[in-house]
């Protein structure tokens, strides 16, 4: 019976895993680890009003702004991620509450001011319909 009992022993102990496996496996995590570098820093997040802000800009229209103005990151929050295709001009430099010689130039006293290719000018938030008839550009 020890004959058996020590056969028996010999079966148990574990075999290695076959190498397909360890390639699996690594292949699994680096498809994983790409997928949250692609989701997270790679692709750039769409916006439904991307066509309408760059068609804003193209109409020859004009945002003023500050960093520290509460009205402007409104009017930037209504705009979303497709902000970034505004033509915006910043007119404080970035932890001052001074303004730019660009926009004393340009004659900005309030912010935000939006200059249209008419040469008329609205201060204070804009909403995006009253922006799209001055400019001619269509909501989505």
């Amino acid at each position: 019976m020890s004959d058996l009992t020590d056969k028996q022993n010999e079966t148990a102990v574990a075999k290695p895993a076959p190498r397909w496996i360890w390639l699996g496996l690594a292949l699994a995590v680096a498809v994983v680890a790409w997928g949250i570098y692609y989701f997270t820093y790679y692709r750039k997040p769409v916006s439904t009003l991307d066509g309408f802000a760059k068609c804003v800009s193209k109409a020859g229209a004009k945002m003023y702004g500050a960093w520290w103005c509460p009205h402007c990151a409104d009017q930037k929050e209504m705009f979303g991620y497709a902000f970034q295709y505004v033509n915006y001009v910043e007119c404080s430099p970035t932890g001052q509450r001074t303004e730019t010689d660009v926009c004393k130039q340009a004659g900005i006293k309030n912010f935000p001011t939006w200059q249209f290719a008419d040469g008329s000018r609205t201060e204070g938030a804009v909403h995006l319909q009253a922006l799209g008839e001055k400019t001619g550009c269509r909501l989505p």
